[in-house]
């Protein structure tokens, strides 16, 4: 998306109470995007990557942590239908979650061999 469409978008979403920003390209990108910040601490970039087609990547702290996927025939939107697609966006449904993994049991060491003053306080009966 170029600088100026994504200034226009951002506007518009902010008109609308969304908290969006301008995401300015970063290194070996050259495609303007779009930031909403989400109640919870999550951000949505919306179409950075340079694909034609309209989607978002979730973040918290710099981490991925779920998506929306590219919306079909989004290439072809226009201001406003990429303004309502941005703003009626499932946020909350896209989150990742891993798979938490199970616990590994705890390594069983041989018995040690009994020593001599084991035996002798034992009276040798084992």
């Amino acid at each position: 998306m170029e600088e100026e469409r994504a200034r226009r978008i951002v506007d518009t979403l902010r008109t609308r109470n969304v908290f969006a920003h301008v995401k300015l390209p970063q290194a070996g990108i050259t495609q303007y995007g779009i930031r909403v910040v989400l109640p919870d601490g999550r951000e949505a970039i919306w179409d950075n990557d340079g694909t034609a087609g309209l989607e978002a990547q979730i973040m918290r702290n710099g981490i991925l942590v779920g998506f929306v996927a590219s919306i079909p025939d989004s290439e072809n939107f226009g201001d406003g239908q990429i303004v309502e697609s941005i703003a009626t966006a499932d946020y909350d449904r896209p989150v990742g979650r891993s798979i938490p993994s199970k616990p590994r049991p705890a390594a069983t060491r041989p018995p040690s061999p009994v020593t001599l003053a084991q035996r002798l306080r034992g009276g040798f009966r084992s």
